[in-house]
């Protein structure tokens, strides 16, 4: 189920386009997100070195994979533009755990998703524990370059009585 917007009639082959957007190497910040590798990263490590008389001032990037949190790193002229990807965070109500690990979740406006699966490691074994415990718990869900996945977790405070 793509979302396409009504007025543009590219259709999936070109999505890519809305996907990320330019931004100077040298205006990207600690942070901030960056595409490194073909790959939405959050850079957690920025250095500029100058080079030689003639040469560009180049910016050295690590960052982290936001969905697999594979690390990446990159080297880029400052004056060069680097690709941002445009990444979406939303909050979920988490209403259920299937037997086979998909998670069912409620937006704000009630509507009800059951595509993602609970999270690999830590923060799923956390996710299922506190669900058990009957927690009531707010899933965050980041999107971005046409995935998405869990990547926090917190106690729903506003249904607390």
């Amino acid at each position: 189920m793509a979302d396409f917007d009504d007025h543009d009639h590219t259709g999936p082959s070109d999505s890519g386009a809305s996907l990320t957007y330019p931004m100077q190497c040298s205006a990207l910040r600690k942070n901030g997100f960056v595409m490194l590798k073909g790959r939405p990263c959050k850079i957690v490590e920025m250095s500029t070195s100058k080079t030689g008389k003639h040469g560009h001032a180049k910016v050295h990037m690590v960052g982290i994979d936001i969905f697999s949190n594979k690390k990446y790193e990159d080297i880029c002229p400052s004056t060069h533009n680097m690709d941002v990807p445009n990444v979406k965070r939303e909050d979920y109500q988490l209403t259920d755990i299937s037997d086979d690990s998909y998670v069912t979740l409620m937006s704000d406006g009630g509507d009800i998703r059951e595509d993602l699966k609970v999270p690999d490691g830590d923060l799923g074994n956390q996710l299922r524990s506190d669900f058990d415990n009957g927690k009531d718990l707010l899933c965050t869900v980041l999107k971005s370059c046409g995935e998405e996945c869990i990547i926090a977790i917190k106690t729903n405070t506003a249904l607390d009585k």
